[in-house]
């Protein structure tokens, strides 16, 4: 494996870890206000910071030392390296395209919704 992916990947594995851990200790302070089980256990700064923290590790020491894992994240990489990325000048046009287009349907969708606004409270009366 090329040195410079086994970094990359080592660390997005890490990123990895740390959100797992950080959802867990958010999904555990959501419960504590919702569950009592859930907020007796979270009094203890074991389950509250500790458990979050193994988790995020396990989930991180899981895809680094996992050979298959490993192996997908390499072909990841390789291929990403492969993409040709649009220039600056491409991502401008593109970019203002997109804003016309969206303005241009804007007002297409708001005159129907005004002119059937209009015949509804015509035929209402």
């Amino acid at each position: 494996m090329e040195k410079t992916n086994s970094k990359i990947l080592t660390l997005s594995f890490a990123i990895a870890g740390a959100l797992l851990g950080f959802t867990l200790h958010l999904l555990i302070k959501a419960f504590a206000g919702a569950f009592g089980v859930v907020a007796r256990a979270a009094d203890s700064d074991l389950v509250r910071h500790g458990l979050p923290v193994a988790v995020g590790f396990a989930f991180f020491a899981l895809l680094q030392f996992n050979p298959r894992v490993q192996a997908w994240g390499e072909e990841v990489v390789t291929e990403i390296r492969k993409v040709v990325w649009p220039s600056r000048k491409d991502t401008t046009a593109m970019t203002i395209a997109c804003i016309i287009m969206v303005l241009i349907s804007s007002v297409i969708i708001s005159s129907f919704d005004l002119i059937s606004g209009f015949f509804i409270n015509y035929l209402m009366k």
